[in-house]
Parts: C-alpha cells; sequence; structure tokens
C-alpha cells in the first residue's frame, strides 16, 4: 500500500482550523505559501480572521512536541489508538522549481503549491501525494497537471443532500392492518395518544410526523417517544381550520400545519424549518412569535436575526445604530408585518398596534452574539443556511433558560464562500438534533405566496 501525503491549501484552513488533524495516518504537508498567507490573514475580528489564528496556535502547540528532526515531520495526536498517528511536515528546503506549462504564467500562490505538489511527487514515487483544496479553479489546474487532487469533505454531514432528514414519514397503506394487534389508545388532558409497537418504530425519531398519504382518510400524528420497537404518538392540532389560527394565519397544508404545531409547542426548544421562497417560513415563525409572547406571554420579547450577506453588490457601510443597520436586511420581517398587522382601528389602531410590535420585536445582528445570554426569548434566525457549523453552535448555545430557537433557511441559496449544501451549518443541526427529544423539523415543499411566485420557483 502506498504511503499518502496531503498538501493542505490555505482556504482549507481558513474554513477548517483542525483539518491537520483530520487525515488519520497519513502525512500532512504545509508550503511555506500556506503559512505566508496564513499571516497575511490573521488580522480582524471575521470568522477567517479567528480560524487563522486558531491554526497558529494549533502549530504553535505543535512545535513544542518536536523530538528530533523537524524534517522528519511533527507526530500528530490521534483519538484512536488502534491507528498509528500521523506527521505534520513543513517545507524546510527550496525545492527544484518544476515547470509549469506556458499557459500558467507568473509566481503567484497557486502556481508556486502546483509547482511543489510536482516536485514532491518526483521527489518520492512511492508516495501517492494530493492537493486539498477547496478552491475550484487549483484543483481544475491541478488535474489538467495531472496531479492528485480533492475537495476537503470532513465536515460534509451527508453524501447527499436527498438525504437530509425532512422531518415527516408517509405511513404504508397497509400500516394499521399490520399494527393494530398491539395499538393502544387513551385521552389525556384534551389530547388522544396512541401505544404503536413494530419493527420499523426503531427509525422513527422524536418529533417526527407521521400522516396517511390516502386524502379520504386523513391521519396526522406527531411522535412523542420512542422506546425501542415501541413508540408513543399523538394527534397533530389540526392548525387548518379557522378557529384554531395563529396570530390570524391558519395552515395552507400539511407540512405548514406541522411547522405550526412544533412552533406552538413549549416543549419543544429548538425548530428548524426548510424551504424554498414563498413557504411560509418567515410568516409562520413570526406569527407563532406574536401569539406566544403578546397573547399567552410566554416569552418576553421576539430576536430576530440574519446573516448579511448581500444578494448583488454591496451597499457601502450604513449609518445608525445596529438595529438601524440591520433594517435593510429585514425586508422580510416588514412584509409579513404587513400581513400580520391588523388594519381595524383605523390609521390610529395600525400606529397603535405598529408601536406594540416594536417595543416586542428586536432586531440584532449576529455579529456580537458571543457572551450573550438570551432568557425567556423567541429568537428567529433567518437565512440560516449562509452560517457555518462553528458560527450555529457559537448562536445556539446564547439560549438561557425559557429561549426557544427558530432558524429558517434555504440550502439551495447559499451565498457564503465554501459552504455547499452537505456542509452548511443549517444542514448541519438538522441532521445533529433529529434524535434530541426537545428538537424538531420540517421541510415546507409547496409555495403559498402567489401562483406567479409558485411558477416562478418551478420554471426559472
Amino acid at each position: 500500500m502506498k504511503k499518502r501525503l496531503f498538501i493542505l491549501d490555505t482556504n482549507v484552513l481558513m474554513h477548517d482550523p483542525t483539518a491537520i488533524f483530520r487525515f488519520e495516518e497519513h502525512a500532512v504537508y504545509l508550503p511555506m505559501v500556506v503559512l505566508e498567507e496564513l499571516d497575511a490573514g490573521k488580522k480582524g475580528m471575521s470568522e477567517v480572521a479567528r480560524n487563522v489564528r486558531q491554526v497558529s496556535r494549533f502549530l504553535d502547540e505543535l512545535m513544542q512536541n518536536i523530538d528530533g528532526n523537524i524534517e522528519e515531520g511533527i507526530p500528530l495526536p490521534t483519538t484512536n489508538k488502534a491507528t498509528k498517528a500521523g506527521r505534520l511536515f513543513f517545507q524546510t528546503q527550496l525545492l527544484p522549481n518544476e515547470p509549469l506549462p506556458s499557459t500558467l504564467p507568473g509566481n503567484t500562490p497557486d502556481n508556486s503549491i502546483l509547482s511543489l505538489a510536482m516536485a514532491l511527487q518526483k521527489a518520492d514515487l512511492q508516495c501517492e501525494v494530493t492537493l486539498v483544496s477547496k478552491d475550484i479553479n487549483l484543483r481544475i489546474k491541478a488535474h489538467v497537471l495531472a496531479i492528485k487532487t480533492e475537495d476537503y469533505t470532513n465536515d460534509k454531514v451527508l453524501d447527499d443532500v436527498d438525504l437530509l432528514y425532512t422531518g415527516e414519514l408517509a405511513l404504508a397503506d397497509n400500516f394499521w392492518e399490520t399494527h393494530s394487534k398491539s395499538l393502544a389508545s387513551w385521552q389525556e388532558q384534551g389530547r388522544t395518544y396512541y401505544k404503536v409497537t413494530g419493527d420499523d418504530v426503531p427509525d422513527w425519531y422524536p418529533n417526527q410526523f407521521i400522516y396517511n398519504p390516502a386524502e379520504h382518510d386523513k391521519f396526522e400524528a406527531i411522535v412523542r417517544k420512542v422506546d425501542d420497537n415501541q413508540a408513543t404518538i399523538e394527534l397533530v392540532r389540526d392548525f387548518t381550520e379557522a378557529r384554531h389560527n395563529v396570530w390570524g394565519i391558519n395552515a395552507r397544508n400539511r407540512e405548514q400545519n406541522f411547522a405550526l404545531n412544533l412552533l406552538m409547542d413549549s416543549e419543544v426548544d429548538f425548530v428548524s424549518l426548510l424551504g424554498t421562497a414563498g413557504t411560509g417560513k418567515t410568516l409562520l415563525a413570526l406569527a407563532a412569535g406574536l401569539a406566544q409572547t403578546l397573547d399567552q406571554q410566554r416569552y418576553r420579547e421576539i430576536i430576530i436575526t440574519r446573516v448579511t450577506i448581500p444578494v448583488g453588490e454591496d451597499i457601502g457601510f450604513l449609518p445608525g445604530t445596529e438595529e438601524e443597520k440591520m433594517t435593510p436586511w429585514m425586508g422580510a420581517l416588514m412584509d409579513n408585518l404587513e400581513v400580520l398587522n391588523p388594519t381595524q382601528g383605523g390609521e390610529w389602531g395600525r400606529a397603535a398596534t405598529e408601536d406594540l410590535l416594536n417595543t416586542r420585536i428586536k432586531i440584532r445582528s449576529l455579529n456580537f452574539m458571543r457572551g450573550r445570554t438570551f432568557l425567556n426569548r423567541f429568537i428567529i434566525l433567518d437565512e440560516a443556511q449562509n452560517l457555518t457549523s462553528k458560527q450555529m453552535k457559537t448562536f445556539i448555545t446564547r439560549a438561557g433558560p425559557g429561549t426557544k430557537i427558530v432558524c429558517l433557511g434555504n440550502i439551495a441559496q447559499i451565498d457564503t464562500p465554501y459552504l455547499s449544501e452537505t456542509t452548511s451549518g443549517l444542514t448541519y443541526v438538522v441532521d445533529r438534533f433529529k434524535p434530541w427529544q426537545h428538537g424538531g423539523h420540517i421541510t415546507l415543499q409547496r409555495g403559498e405566496r402567489s401562483r406567479l411566485a409558485d411558477f416562478a420557483s418551478q420554471v426559472l
């Protein structure tokens, strides 16, 4: 078996500071140009700058473990005693530059890394050299030069986004015939419960919705508890009926009904809603927040935040306070408040309602979340697909007692560089929270904005 040497590009370390520890028993190589780029990117308060400084700290700690010649490599720590630890190599000598094609002129950092990869491969034919980079163009150039290259996929949550947990499960046509013998039912505090036993039950998750797809035999329930091959399920509340509206809003389809059941459940502390434009994510979350903050007084206020990434050209610095700077990014909030704000009472009544809402809805920036603790708040994170898994962890761990967090997003619209549908922080939390008793997720399928928006999302 050939030994393997992985050359890491700068963007890999900027994306994941722990990348040097992710290659098991194989050797990791850091070119000098990568160290130079890391040094140039260490200043500032951005997430990239923080990651670069963390990489520098990791390298400094590893330098303390040098037990011999640095050219022999630095042993990397391993958590698995069964496998041999890898070694970290630095570029300690000037390797002969391998001539690059005339189509790659200049001495750019990318070309230096390509030349180095060719020199390392030529120096040891028994070693398989692989360039690891998140830069697609660099990987294309490496392929052209017959250099083995790979994307950094250690942070990939799923192999295929189609495998992502949807939060609902359609029952088989013969489900009740095959499970009726061991079925038990009872009522408690006006709610109907069933206890189901079967071989397929262990694959269910807490707060997952199960339903009968047959229109003539409607059945919709939520899984409350799974214990081996036995599950306790509860019939869902029907928010499609006018008398069960939430701040004047009714569910228009099955998935919206499931979403409102999660949003209005005091036992569910974390809710994630996925869906394309027009599926009602923001409207449902805001309506549930207003109902529980103003009517039920379960929460003290609603906090809304999102990542500030523009669709087109950046409009530059914005004047004013934190809330005023965030206002242009909160167009979706204002649009939905127009729907939710009742017009009874004329202009005076509308103005009074707006003043009330403004005192209970706060707009905050994600940039100032570190160190904060939110008590009894209903927090809505919009455009969550643009966060990394580390940023998502930083955000969710701000929740104090009595706080509910709702994450909204569309993983088909990611604007953050080096993030994809399978590495997004939203995908990460959906997958990690699915077995938790106090977390819930639903993927909204159908657009309800307008027939124009629905048609455009399908054909454009």
